[in-house]
């Protein structure tokens, strides 16, 4: 198991949940959520503060395993995100079922209506992260697949003579 702290995201439509695991990847702990808008900005300054070794990105996908709008959203947020914490590696993984999952949880230790909906996506994102860490426990392998670092866009291309 490689050492160091990994920073997990469930990209939904109108939050991002973050979970954060400790020193030694073994438990995942709820972060914060944050609204969509502000995602890549906030997720990159958390990988900052807490000097993680990586970030771990949910990719939802039907049970069937096909992939729709949600997982489009987000591969392209794990992409924007690779740009601005490159070095730093952002990897894709299944998320089937990881809201599901939390929620059942949350109402199971008493945590319903309003405020399981502020804290649904941090719980998934833990979900997400513990799974991760597991995967890579038993496997010996980071989960997931890796997403490429886009090239960096020329701030000022050259255009017609």
């Amino acid at each position: 198991m490689r050492r160091g702290i990994r920073i997990a995201v469930d990209v939904g439509e109108v939050r991002v949940g973050v979970a954060a695991s400790d020193p030694h990847g073994l438990v995942a702990t709820p972060v914060e959520t944050v609204p969509a808008g502000r995602g890549v900005r906030r997720v990159a300054e958390l990988v900052a503060e807490r000097e993680a070794v990586e970030v771990i990105v949910g990719l939802p996908r039907s049970l069937s395993g096909r992939e729709g709008p949600a997982a489009a959203k987000a591969r392209t947020f794990a992409t924007r995100l690779a740009a601005v914490v490159a070095p730093i590696g952002v990897r894709l993984v299944d998320e089937r079922l990881t809201t599901v999952t939390a929620t059942r949880d949350l109402r199971a230790s008493g945590v319903r209506g309003k405020k399981a909906r502020t804290v649904v996506d941090q719980a998934a994102a833990v979900v997400i992260l513990q799974n991760a860490l597991e995967t890579e426990r038993t496997s010996g392998r980071p989960p997931g697949q890796e997403v490429p670092v886009p090239p960096a866009r020329d701030p000022d291309p050259p255009g017609p003579g």
